[in-house]
């Protein structure tokens, strides 16, 4: 048990050291592409955060394990939201544009309505069972990859108006550095998470727990530590657009890419995910609306990062007392 929690702590310092060199690359190269870092963030950084999601998940799906694909995704969706999100408010509030109101934070919102209503289907409907076929893994594909080419498509509005003009003067750095800090600071990251998440997952066995918890609660915060580490170190450099792409990206990147392509490889069951983890799961994406109208206007304030927090603490309380 000492060497597994040892090699869990040497995952989660490699987590924080990629997390710190893929912001610096990322913001890099946002500037010299001129491309948004809440775009930058949305993509780039949240698949490459979101890897360990998609290995743990793929691989359930082969293995027919759809309790540990699914509860992963789930779990994972409602960390980022609650517990990322609201601790990236806390260090600093997080800026929403227009852009986001308009098109970002809405499609978050579809996409997880549309996972609810596709996974509960037959309880709804009394049609097909419920879980996502192989077809509608097929659509969330098809409407991932129109998601991010819109994405690109329409940064102009969000680089406009989260601009900051001592950026646009600060000297770029030369893009070797800007493309090794992204690439060093993603694979360890990768590797960390996947060395913290394969330790945390034996001492979660050892003590007895079920596939499900393990995925909601251990795989799932275990896999979203590359985002928790990328949104914290990005808001303590004052690049909340940054965190909030991380956040939302890997939201978007867990349902249509990596759960449609994980029921393109095998059918998943949602029979096992309860209406509680599908209550959790849409206020998280419902707050962000809800959060950007009150308090600080088109901000996510100290405050409403708090009330985020405890909706996570609330979550997995929730799950102990269930398991």
């Amino acid at each position: 048990m000492a060497i597994e929690i040892l090699l869990l702590v040497a995952g989660l310092a490699l987590v924080l050291i990629g997390a710190e060199g893929i912001v610096d690359g990322a913001s890099g190269l946002a500037r010299r592409w001129g491309i948004s870092e809440f775009v930058i963030g949305l993509t780039i950084v949240a698949i490459g955060t979101s890897a360990p999601e998609m290995v743990v998940s793929f691989i359930s799906a082969v293995e027919k394990n759809s309790d540990m694909a699914v509860g992963n995704i789930i779990g994972s969706n409602i960390f980022n939201t609650a517990l990322i999100l609201g601790l990236s408010a806390i260090i600093a509030p997080v800026a929403i544009t227009r852009g986001n109101l308009r098109r970002d934070i809405p499609v978050n919102i579809g996409i997880t309505a549309l996972l609810i209503l596709l996974g509960c289907k037959k309880s709804l409907f009394g049609i097909g069972e419920n879980g996502l076929s192989r077809w509608e893994g097929i659509l969330f594909l098809v409407l991932f990859v129109w998601y991010m080419v819109s994405s690109f498509v329409h940064d102009k509005e969000n680089r406009l108006e989260a601009e900051d003009p001592a950026e646009n003067t600060a000297q770029p750095k030369p893009l070797f550095r800007d493309l090794l800090f992204l690439i060093v600071g993603l694979a360890a990251l990768i590797f960390g998470g996947r060395l913290f998440v394969n330790h945390a997952q034996s001492i979660a066995r050892i003590a007895g727990l079920s596939d499900k918890f393990i995925a909601i609660t251990v795989l799932a915060a275990g896999t979203s530590l590359p985002e928790l580490a990328t949104s914290c170190i990005a808001a303590a450099k004052g690049k909340g657009q940054l965190a909030l792409g991380n956040v939302l990206g890997s939201n978007t990147f867990n349902i249509l890419l990596i759960l449609g392509g994980a029921a393109v490889i095998h059918p998943l069951s949602m029979n096992n995910i309860t209406i509680y983890d599908y209550t959790a799961v849409f206020m998280c994406a419902m707050s962000l609306v809800i959060f950007s109208w009150t308090g600080q206007r088109n901000k996510i304030d100290r405050m409403e990062g708090v009330v985020l927090v405890l909706l996570q603490v609330i979550y997995f309380a929730y799950l102990f007392i269930m398991k």
